[in-house]
């Protein structure tokens, strides 16, 4: 069902401000002659990692290692990811690697 150009440009207006506000916000609420609240800084030490956690966890939630191929494309696509992150230290590079090496073994391999 297309949709009209009015609403086309109010969703990129709105996508638009939303981005350019979520980048605003901090800046305006911390400027450079303000020191930031502990809280704050706590937050985005800990917030980081804790991500990734999720994101690992919600990668492998249906891993099902009692069923063909028990996981094996899953584990060898998220070796390489570290390896290279290691290596490297290119976050580009570590999950675009794991992607088309996971793609390709669940294609292809198994």
């Amino acid at each position: 069902m297309p949709i009209s150009v009015e609403k086309s440009l109010l969703i990129i207006v709105a996508v638009a401000v939303t981005t350019f506000s979520t980048r605003a916000i901090p800046f305006l609420l911390f400027p450079k002659d303000k020191e930031i609240p502990d809280s704050i800084k706590y937050i985005g030490k800990v917030l980081p990692p804790a991500v990734i956690g999720m994101l690992i966890i919600y990668c492998f939630k249906s891993v099902n290692p009692f069923v063909y191929s028990h996981g094996l494309p899953e584990l060898i696509a998220a070796v390489t990811v570290i390896v290279l992150h290691v290596w490297k230290r290119n976050n580009l590079l570590s999950i675009g690697v794991g992607t088309v090496l996971y793609m390709f073994l669940i294609q292809r391999v198994f």
